[in-house]
């Protein structure tokens, strides 16, 4: 984890959002940095008690980012660091939820950053999409400046509309705010469901025998990112001073194909149920997904070391250590 101890050596740092899967691992990275206090602050909406991380300088607050009571308990922590984490997820859950999607991630952070501006925090990082504020308009390989306003999707508008918030603060109150744009995470940690990433659905899927539903021909290509790649890039945008006030791409830098993942999944859940093919989805209008990570590998270091096939492998791993967990808890 690079040289980061130093920095958050016995500090205080809240994670909203951090029972998820990136912020479930961005805690047991920082309570492993000898931070003082972890916070997660979680309403367990898309989360779970069992999925949360356990440590003597971890302590679990179950509460909402749009409650007033929640944000006052646990800013009087008065934290040195903020990760914003906490979100409406994703594309198809803000099309069919869209008033949701718009509290969640746009009243929230505005809320979330009245308090972190209030006890004059150190660093406040959101969690932006990557896949989100790059429209059709933008050029791949996607770079930082390239951003549109062309969207397609509910959730895709909300981030983008974070970026401006925290770029708001930055800019009226000084505020030190980093944007890290995330793109098609995967790892140990995310649980399936309706709503999920299809990374975790098809490990479940192809766990209990069913076939892969693709939507499209399976040629389309994401810029899958290791959990673990994300939490270095998540801890390098806390510290680095030239990070303050810019965005960064938290990518892989590489496609892979969806075929080509699902064919490795169904190798290593040791599944024979093949593949099935349905229609694209009427939003999902981008074929191919990826980042441009130069700004992030010169300006804060940033450098994903996570093979695909090796980040699938322990991926599969945490699904069989925690299948019992997993089945209750997948709702689809």
């Amino acid at each position: 984890m690079e040289h980061f101890e130093e920095f958050y050596q016995d500090s205080t740092v809240l994670v909203t959002g951090g029972a998820g899967a990136i912020g479930g691992n961005l805690c047991r990275a920082l309570s492993g940095l000898g931070a003082g206090k972890v916070i997660i602050l979680d309403s367990l909406a898309s989360s779970y008690e069992w999925n949360i991380p356990k440590a003597a300088n971890i302590s679990f607050v179950q509460g909402d980012i749009l409650d007033d009571e929640s944000l006052k308990r646990v800013f009087k922590e008065k934290p040195d660091y903020v990760f914003h984490l906490a979100a409406h997820f994703a594309n198809q859950n803000s099309v069919d939820n869209p008033e949701t999607d718009l509290m969640v991630n746009g009243m929230g952070i505005l809320k979330v950053l009245q308090y972190a501006h209030m006890v004059n925090v150190k660093r406040f990082v959101y969690s932006s999409s990557g896949c989100g504020v790059y429209g059709l308009d933008s050029k791949m390989p996607f770079e930082e400046h390239d951003v549109s306003i062309r969207l397609h999707t509910p959730y895709q508008v909300t981030k983008l509309l974070g970026e401006l918030y925290t770029n708001y603060f930055y800019n009226l109150y000084g505020l030190p705010i980093v944007n890290a744009r995330f793109f098609n995470s995967y790892g140990p940690g995310e649980v399936p469901g309706k709503y999920r990433n299809v990374i975790p659905n098809f490990f479940y899927w192809a766990m209990n025998g069913e076939p892969l539903p693709i939507t499209g021909d399976g040629t389309e290509t994401r810029d899958w990112t290791y959990v673990g790649d994300i939490v270095n890039g998540l801890l390098a945008m806390g510290v680095r001073e030239e990070a303050i006030g810019e965005a960064f791409n938290l990518g892989a830098g590489q496609e892979q194909r969806v075929i080509d993942m699902a064919n490795s999944v169904l190798e290593l859940a040791g599944s024979t149920a093949g593949i099935v093919y349905r229609e694209r989805r009427d939003w999902d209008k981008k074929t191919h997904l990826l980042s441009c990570i130069t700004k992030g590998q010169k300006m804060i270091g940033y450098q994903p070391k996570t093979a695909f096939s090796e980040g699938l492998r322990e991926t599969h791993r945490w699904f069989v250590e925690n299948w019992e967990y997993i089945e209750k808890s997948a709702e689809f």
